[in-house]
This record gives C-alpha cells, structure tokens and sequence, in this order.
C-alpha cells in the first residue's frame, strides 16, 4: 500500500510491506513495547499531574512539553535497568507521538471547538487494547540484503513487494488486529507525470453509484462488498455474543476464536473497497488531465435512513485514494464545494427553487428545459464550477466557494 503525503513536484509517501517475523525478532518487539507503552503512560500521568496542579496554583504554571518529558525519560533510563535493555529511539519517538496527540487536543480546546469535534486528551494504553506501534528514525535502522535492522539487533524479513523509490528517512513497525506485522516506510518521492490526454471529467459522489462521472466509462458502482460480507458477520457476532465472557473473567478459547474470523472479514471488506478505489483512480488519472471532483464530506450520513449503504459505499476512501493518485502523476485535482450540486442545471446555471427529494432521480431544467440524469447533471455541474467545462457547454455555475486541491 502506498499514501502520499504533500503536494507539487516533490512529497513524501508512505510505503507499506509485510514482514515475516521470527519468535525470537516477536518476542524482542513485544518486550520493546512494554517499554514504550510504560513510558506512554508515565507521560500521561505527569500531564495529568501538571494539569491538576495548574489548576490548584494558576500563578504557577507548570509545563509538559518534549523537553520536560526527554528530561524524564533521561533520569528513568539511568534509574531502571530494565528501561535501558530497549533502545532509545523508539522511546523518544514515543515522547514525540505523545506531545503531538497532547497538543492537537490542546489546540482543539482553545478553539472551543464542540466536544464531539476535538481529539481527546492522550490516555492511558492497556496491554491487551492499545495497538502495537514502534517508530524508528534513520539512527535507529538500516536495510540489509533485504532485511529490517532494527536497534537492539533485531532483525525482520521483509515481503519486497515492490522497490523503495529512494532511501527511507524513518520507519514505523506495527501490529493489525489479525495479528499481521507491517512496516511503513516515509520516503521522499517525485511526481511520475503521465502524458497529457486533453481530456477533462467530473466526479459526484452517490450511494446508488459511489461516484458518477461525466463519462459513463469512467463510473464507478456500488460494489456492496459489506452486504455480501454481512452474513456471515452476523454469524460470527451471534458466536462472540453467546460465548460473551462476564466482566473480569478472561475471554473463552470460543470468544477469541469468534473474533478473531470477525476481525478477518472486516479486514478482507476492507481490502476490498480500497482495492477497487485504487484501481478506478488509477483509471481516471491515467484518462484525464483535469478532475473536478465534489468535496463530499460524508460523515453527516452516518446519522441517516441510509448509514449503512454509504459506509459500503467508502466514498470517503475512494474520493482520498482519487486524491492521492492526483498527486502522485502530477494531475490537476480541483475540489468543488457541494451546495447545490443537486438543483443547478449544468447547461444554463438556473436553480430550482426547491430541493429534489432523493426519490427524484431524473433531473429536468425549467428554465431551459434540459433533462439528464440526476447524478449526470451534478457531475457536469463539478465541471462548470471548477472553470473546465467542455468547449460548446454555456452557462456559469452561481457563485459559490471552490477549493483548489493542487496537483
């Protein structure tokens, strides 16, 4: 798998590979998370403690930043023997993912941003909840006749999927919910432009479609891979909910057992959509210079009659792995703000004075009396708003924001 991060000629991406890891290579990350997981919660006992005595004496304010908590990482690796055996790296990488989640939480109360909408101050991690995650900068590894050296010698085989573009500038090792070990590679990359096509498309996200295109080619359907999942899901989850374990008994071989094929077959759903995401997008980059695409946003769904069908859909994955391969073959990406996609009419600008029930699917103008398709119409209406409609089409779209997502 492989996520841009950045825009322009140049960024960073993320590549992702499988490793193969040997018991003794597993039992050292094990112990080496032990660490980083005490040190992640020693530094957010001393937020707390921070906190609390801000509160108690505001004239004397106390600080919780890196260098406090690079100070306390200093005095506890040469106080514990135990903290010394793991290498230093992945600890104060820890450190650094833990100011960053503290900040952005800090950060969000200050806005006075709704509850809902701000990231949580940091937490404690549990053995048994938190995920297994270690980052390693340059000092902390190296690549060898095709392995992972990691500091402290352990070394990992990893599934070379394909080549590294340049030399990674660091490293992150973690754990899925199946158990399946990974590392994420950060490497700078270029843009691998395409040739130019001439050609231009706009894109409106759907549930009937997961998007419509201006190019009956180019469409994507609705795959449903979540309800040819669901019953068999459903079995698993009637499984889990018999062997339930009561509170503070250990969970049966049974329960696990349930879980476990649960967890695989979101994993496999999962794969699924992203999978067909990435192909489609690869298709439309490779077609057209220009995409108008419909800023969709479509999280308000979840709170609809029709939640479900649009968590199948994955739009908001499809639409970021549409972005993403923008990007990375250097194509002009334009976001367009999606007020009244649905009730302007592609050919003249007019707007209906009503908005259109979703039962209504076909499209048709008072004003010029053009009659499309529903979803045609938005997607041609993408086009007009981002300035690339097509020669011959007249008519411009109500004034109204558009975000430019540069290529």
């Amino acid at each position: 798998m492989t996520t841009l991060e950045g825009v322009g000629e140049s960024g960073l991406a993320r590549y992702t590979y499988r490793l193969r890891v040997s018991s003794t290579a597993r039992t050292a990350l094990l112990a080496e998370w032990d660490r980083c997981r005490w040190i992640w919660n020693e530094c957010v006992a001393k937020s707390r403690q921070v906190h609390a005595s801000n509160t108690a004496c505001p004239d004397d304010k106390l600080t919780c930043g890196p260098a406090q908590l690079d100070k306390m990482l200093t005095e506890a690796r040469a106080a514990l023997p135990w903290l010394r055996q793991g290498a230093s790296v992945p600890q104060q990488q820890i450190i650094r993912d833990f100011a960053k989640s503290r900040s952005k939480a800090l950060k969000d109360i200050k806005k006075r941003l709704p509850v809902k909408q701000r990231a949580g101050m940091p937490r404690h991690k549990k053995k048994r909840d938190a995920d297994l995650s270690l980052n390693y900068t340059t000092r902390g590894f190296r690549l060898k006749d095709g392995c992972l050296h990691l500091a402290g010698g352990v070394v990992l085989t990893v599934v070379w999927s394909r080549a590294l573009p340049s030399s990674p500038s660091s490293v992150r090792v973690y754990r899925d919910s199946l158990g399946h070990w990974y590392a994420s590679f950060v490497v700078a990359t270029e843009a691998q432009r395409l040739p130019a096509t001439g050609a231009v498309l706009g894109v409106d996200w759907g549930v009937k479609e997961t998007a419509t295109t201006t190019s009956d080619a180019h469409d994507l359907p609705h795959a449903e891979y979540g309800k040819r999942a669901a019953q068999r899901l459903a079995r698993y989850q009637r499984m889990m909910a018999r062997r339930r374990p009561a509170k503070g008994q250990a969970a049966s071989k049974g329960y696990r057992k349930a879980q476990r094929q649960a967890a695989k077959l979101y994993k496999k759903v999962a794969r699924q959509r992203q999978d067909a995401g990435r192909k489609w997008a690869k298709k439309v980059v490779a077609d057209h210079d220009a995409i108008a695409v419909e800023n969709f946003r479509p999280k308000f769904l979840a709170r609809t009659s029709m939640a479900r069908k649009a968590a199948d859909a994955a739009i908001g994955a499809t639409k970021q792995a549409l972005l993403e391969m923008g990007r990375k073959h250097g194509r002009d990406i334009r976001l367009v703000h999606p007020a009244h996609t649905t009730m302007d009419c592609a050919s003249c600008g007019a707007r209906t004075k009503h908005a259109l029930p979703l039962s209504e699917r076909t499209y048709t103008c008072t004003t010029c009396g053009v009659i499309s398709p529903r979803d045609k119409n938005s997607a041609h209406v993408m086009l007009v708003r981002a300035g690339l409609a097509p020669a011959g089409v007249e008519g411009v779209g109500p004034p109204g924001p558009l975000v430019r997502e540069a290529a």
